[in-house]
């Protein structure tokens, strides 16, 4: 079994309130905050984009493996907001961490399950060779000025280093559930996605997570009761919450790992810096359920147990995600509408 030998997150620490969006677009604020659970987005600044977060997360992830990172012999970033159409956002990540050129260098898309799907192909690649390798997910999600995904559209990213040693936790099976339903798209040239408004709920959202989930515990003959914790990707507070209660999962199993109410919906790095906040908590020998979405459409289903090397792991590192859930500054509507103006490589 692979495992997962470190992890680093990154999380901007500017935030736009729910309520600033809905008060600029005249619209109810607390029937939004109610409707979506949502209270605040991150805001990456004008400096920052996908491949500065995924840098600033795998920096923090090679120093708490205590790992060269010339030792890294492969890199996936996972994004649906790659800087560049054409030109890799991994081996921009690479030359800033320094990496050399002795690696296997990938970019995935996927809409918000980029990431989980290059976790699968890493997995896969430390299974059978002795390697150090990297998996991001980052992303700064894009909307439409007044789109209702405005409210949720977030910013962030999360790396995870597998090896087959040393590891603080094993993921010891997954499963994919892929079909082709239109829930979210953007066509070549267009400036920003367009999505299937409600149509993106019961026959996207849940069926694939549904899906891939029972397929996952049905391989393992397992049982939701049987995780300490489940992590849902989280484009709103509704989907996960109603997910995780109809497949038999408890609040008590997904709220260690609920990052929506507190920074929005990173995209790629959705379900993996969920998984982090539970790393950041979770005691040895303890076994968490992850199941990813992306639109167009599938899911990506995880069984993961943390490992005794956990203890000490999580005794060294610094700046948790619940640190920088709470490291805020506020900006207001007409600023993040200037940083939003400024990535031109979307406008």
């Amino acid at each position: 079994m692979t495992g997962i030998v470190s992890y680093g997150t990154y999380i901007p620490y500017l935030r736009l309130k729910v309520a600033d969006i809905a008060n600029f677009w005249n619209k109810n604020a607390r029937e939004i905050e109610k409707n979506l659970g949502i209270f605040q987005k991150s805001v990456a600044s004008a400096d920052e984009d996908s491949v500065t977060m995924a840098a600033e997360a795998a920096i923090q992830a090679i120093e708490r493996a205590n790992i060269l990172p010339t030792q890294l012999e492969a890199i996936i970033v996972g994004s649906e907001s790659h800087p560049y159409s054409v030109k890799p956002s991994s081996t921009i990540v690479g030359d800033i961490l320094g990496v050399g050129n002795n690696y296997q260098a990938l970019d995935t898309e996927f809409a918000c399950k980029a990431a989980t799907a290059a976790l699968e192909l890493v997995a896969g690649i430390t299974k059978t060779k002795n390697i150090y390798g990297l998996v991001i997910g980052s992303d700064t999600a894009q909307s439409r000025p007044g789109d209702p995904l405005e409210y949720t559209a977030a910013s962030g990213a999360a790396a995870f280093i597998l090896n087959s040693q040393n590891a603080i936790a094993r993921v010891y099976a997954f499963t994919s559930y892929s079909s082709n339903t239109p829930d979210f798209w953007r066509r070549d040239g267009q400036k920003y996605p367009s999505h299937g408004g409600r149509f993106t709920g019961e026959p996207a959202y849940f069926h694939h997570i549904e899906s891939a989930s029972l397929q996952l515990l049905e391989k393992l003959k397992a049982k939701p009761g049987d995780f300490a914790y489940a992590v849902f990707h989280m484009p709103n507070s509704k989907f996960p919450t109603q997910v995780a209660k109809k497949l038999g999962f408890t609040p008590k199993q997904i709220e260690p790992g609920f990052i929506i109410k507190d920074i929005g919906n990173p995209y790629s790095a959705s379900s993996l810096m969920g998984l982090a906040k539970v790393l950041d908590i979770a005691k040895p020998n303890q076994k968490i359920f992850v199941c990813s979405y992306g639109s167009g459409a599938g899911s990506d289903a995880f069984a993961i147990e943390t490992t005794p090397g956990i203890t000490a792991y999580q005794k060294t590192i610094q700046n948790k995600v619940a640190d920088q859930l709470d490291k805020i500054k506020y900006c207001d509507y007409a600023h993040y509408l200037k940083i939003v103006k400024s990535r031109n490589y979307h406008l």
